[in-house]
């Protein structure tokens, strides 16, 4: 498949997607549970906001939703806690390894810490990704 034809098949199926936007608290609150550490970079995704190691999406926001990239186990561990769900941008399509943090949780920063933080020790285990050209 060519670029051209890739291109128009990514437009059509997302024709009609509104991409939800995050709100400034949902922005701040990730902006302030971003790990200080060097490997970490922050950019846009998916019209949000997320967080990397070795170009590897760890943590990041969806509209106001925070969610983190874990371990089939930690996965599990995590979606037994009323309020997480699988990432889904585009409903019925979830994203493998990704989970949303419950917004009940957003009174107890130390616990979204401790998630994103187990996020970043296993993404930053990954194979690098490569830029794009």
């Amino acid at each position: 498949m060519n670029s051209s034809s890739l291109k128009l098949r990514t437009q059509s199926a997302c024709a009609g997607l509104k991409i939800p936007r995050p709100d400034k608290e949902s922005l701040d609150l990730f902006r302030s549970l971003v790990p200080k550490d060097d490997r970490v970079t922050v950019r846009p995704m998916f019209g949000n906001i997320s967080a990397f190691v070795n170009g590897n999406m760890f943590f990041g926001v969806f509209g106001n939703d925070l969610f983190v990239r874990l371990t089939n186990e930690d996965q599990l561990e995590l979606r037994k806690n009323k309020g997480s769900s699988m990432l889904e941008p585009l409903k019925g399509k979830p994203m493998k390894d990704y989970v949303v943090l419950p917004k009940t949780w957003r009174a107890r920063p130390e616990t979204l810490r401790s998630w994103i933080s187990k996020s970043l020790e296993w993404s930053s285990k990954l194979p690098p990704k490569k830029a794009k050209k």
